[in-house]
């Protein structure tokens, strides 16, 4: 049965699609079967797999609005072991629709709960805020991935992020657990990085990765040619911390 994480930050420009989309492929790569579900209505994750957004025909719109059954949805892509549900423009506007939905917080859980048996793990790349579709993301998770850019700022939507976690579980997904949270955009060398990675790991004891993201050129390159980083220059930094973070989230699950 699969396990199914959600890649998510309310904030924005964090490494949040950066990470679902690498990180899928990495584990991936390492022989396991791997779904990403892009729910972004950007569409990022969709692109950066390589799928063209404008030939979608069924999305994960689909699924939480006309309610499509996922197994209907889902695209091959051209990297082992990797397969996506992709986002669509459409997306912009289930915020509003889902409203007027019944069990509208469940419909990708119940989506999801079809084909779970078919992968080993279900990445969702979840859209930069905590609205309806993100509750959904959180409602289908198992855990919680939480890419944080070592900053000033990011501490402050921690805890709007960690309330919004509480309400789901107390309401909708009582197992709602933190996978752990990621450094991203990563330079050891100034000292407020060090500073923040200290109060993160004061705010969620024992659950800060130990691989670290670097900066790199080459990891905001690969997204436009529709290719994870470890297709596109798999020596890089970038690729190689990609490679280690699969390798600790196996080794965590295993």
């Amino acid at each position: 049965m699969g396990k199914i994480i959600a890649v998510t930050n309310q904030k924005g420009g964090v490494g949040k699609t950066t990470t679902a989309v690498n990180l899928s492929a990495g584990i991936a790569m390492l022989g396991h079967k791997v779904l990403l579900v892009d729910i972004d209505p950007q569409g990022n994750a969709t692109s950066g797999v390589g799928v063209d957004k404008r030939s979608v025909k069924r999305s994960s719109y689909s699924i939480m609005i006309e309610d499509v059954k996922a197994a209907e949805t889902v695209v091959k892509t051209e990297f082992q072991n990797l397969d996506i549900i992709p986002s669509s423009m459409d997306l912009a506007a289930a915020e509003i629709e889902l409203v007027e939905k019944e069990h509208r917080e469940a419909k990708l859980k119940d989506a999801l709960a079809l084909i779970k048996g078919s992968y080993e793990y279900i990445f969702i790349d979840c859209p930069p805020s905590l609205g309806l579709i993100t509750t959904n993301a959180f409602c289908a998770a198992d855990t919680l991935l939480v890419p944080i850019q070592p900053e000033y700022y990011a501490l402050e939507g921690l805890s709007q992020l960690m309330n919004s976690v509480r309400k789901i579980k107390r309401r909708y997904n009582e197992y709602l657990e933190i996978e752990g949270v990621l450094l991203t955009m990563y330079d050891g060398r100034l000292n407020l990085t060090q500073q923040v990675v200290e109060e993160v790991k004061k705010f969620f004891p024992r659950k800060v990765f130990s691989t670290v993201i670097p900066r790199g050129v080459r990891l905001s390159e690969a997204p436009s040619f529709g290719t994870p980083i470890m297709y596109f220059d798999k020596s890089c930094k970038g690729s190689v911390a990609y490679m280690e973070l699969a390798k600790e989230i196996i080794n965590n699950n295993s």
